[in-house]
C-alpha cells in the first residue's frame, strides 16, 4: 500500500520537460489543454496520496481510531516504516499548506491591486488606456467569466504602428475569449501540491502566449506583421522601470520567451495534434492514477481488516 501511494509523489518530477516539449510542438490550444489537464490530476493525485499516507498516523490516536471502529491495529506494512513515512507526509502536508495559502493569498492581493488602477478609468469596448509612459499591455480577467479589460499604456501604443496595435489588441482578446487566465491558475494551484508542478506554470503561460499569437495572427491575416508586433512590444516593455507586479494568471502580449513565440510565427501555423511527449504525459497520468486507485484499495481493505469486518487472509 505504502509503495502504490509514493509512486503518485514521484512521477511530477517527469511531468516538466514532457511539458515544455508538448508546448513547443503540439498545436497551442490542444498543448494548453493538455498540459493544464495533467498539471492539475498529478497535483490532485498528490493531495488525495498525502491524505492517505495521514491515515495510519491519525490512527494513532485513540480517539480516532474508535470512530472507525478499529478492533485491531491497521496493518500496513512494518509498523516503524509505515509511521514514519505517514510522519513525514504529515510535515510536508503542513509546509505545502502553509507556502500554498501564502501564495494565493499574495495572488489575490496582486490581482485586487491590478483591478483596482484601473477600476475608475473609462473604457471603451472593454479597452482601457492608461496614461503611462511605460509600454504595457495585458488581459485583465473578470471571475469565472470570459469578459474582462484589455489595458494598454499610452507608452505602448506610441511604440507601436497601426497595423501592430490591432494585432496587439487582438492578442489581449484572444486572451480573454479563450478563459486564459483560468488555465493559469488551475496550473498555480497545482503547482502548489508538488514542487515539480511549480516549473509546469510556465508551459503552460507559454502555451497560452502562443493560443492567442495564433489567434491574432488569423485576425491579421499576415503573420509576419504579428510576428514584428510582438517582437516590437518586447522591446518597448524591456526598457520598463519597476511598476507592479502583476500575477500569474494575467496574460500579457510581452510574457514568455519571446524569441521563440517570433520564430514560431514567421513559421508556418502549427497543425500537430499530437507528438511522443504528450503520449508520455497521458502515461505519465494514467499510472500516477492507477497507483493511487490501487493504494487507495488496499488501504480500504487494511481498514476492513482491522475493524474485523473482512479475514486478513
Amino acid at each position: 500500500m505504502i509503495a502504490l501511494l509514493l509512486v503518485p509523489l514521484v512521477l511530477p518530477w517527469l511531468l516538466p520537460p514532457l511539458a515544455r516539449r508538448t508546448a513547443e510542438r503540439v498545436r497551442p490550444d490542444i498543448a494548453l489543454w493538455s498540459i493544464t489537464a495533467a498539471s492539475a490530476a498529478l497535483g490532485f493525485g498528490v493531495v488525495a496520496c498525502l491524505g492517505a499516507l495521514l491515515f495510519p498516523l491519525a490512527l494513532q490516536v485513540p480517539q480516532l481510531a474508535v470512530l472507525v471502529d478499529l478492533i485491531q491495529p491497521l496493518k500496513a506494512g512494518p509498523e516503524s516504516l509505515v509511521l514514519g513515512i505517514s510522519a513525514l507526509a504529515a510535515g510536508i502536508a503542513a509546509v505545502t499548506t502553509v507556502a500554498g495559502a501564502r501564495r494565493m493569498a499574495s495572488e489575490v492581493r496582486r490581482l485586487r491591486t491590478a483591478r483596482g488602477s484601473v477600476a475608475a478609468l473609462p473604457d471603451a469596448g472593454g479597452l482601457c488606456v492608461v496614461d503611462d509612459p511605460h509600454p504595457d499591455a495585458y488581459a485583465l480577467p473578470d471571475g469565472l467569466r470570459g469578459r474582462g479589460r484589455i489595458v494598454v499604456t499610452s507608452g505602448m501604443l506610441r511604440a507601436l504602428g497601426g497595423d501592430e496595435r490591432e494585432v496587439l489588441l487582438a492578442h489581449e482578446r484572444a486572451h480573454l475569449a479563450g478563459r486564459h487566465h483560468l488555465f493559469l491558475a488551475a496550473a498555480l494551484i497545482a503547482a502548489q501540491c508538488h514542487p515539480a508542478l511549480a516549473a509546469v506554470v510556465h508551459p503552460v503561460s507559454f502555451a497560452a502566449e502562443r493560443a492567442a499569437d495564433e489567434a491574432a495572427a488569423r485576425g491579421a491575416g499576415d503573420r509576419r506583421l504579428t510576428a514584428h508586433a510582438v517582437g516590437r512590444a518586447a522591446l518597448a516593455a524591456a526598457h520598463r522601470r519597476g511598476g507592479t507586479r502583476l500575477p500569474v494568471v494575467i496574460p500579457g502580449a510581452v510574457t514568455g520567451p519571446v524569441p521563440a513565440r517570433v520564430r514560431a510565427l514567421l513559421g508556418e501555423a502549427p497543425t500537430r495534434r499530437i507528438v511522443p511527449a504528450l503520449l508520455a504525459m497521458v502515461l505519465v497520468c494514467t499510472g500516477a492514477a492507477a497507483s493511487s486507485l490501487g493504494g487507495a484499495a488496499l488501504l480500504h481493505r487494511g481498514v476492513e481488516v482491522a475493524q474485523g469486518e473482512i479475514p486478513s487472509h
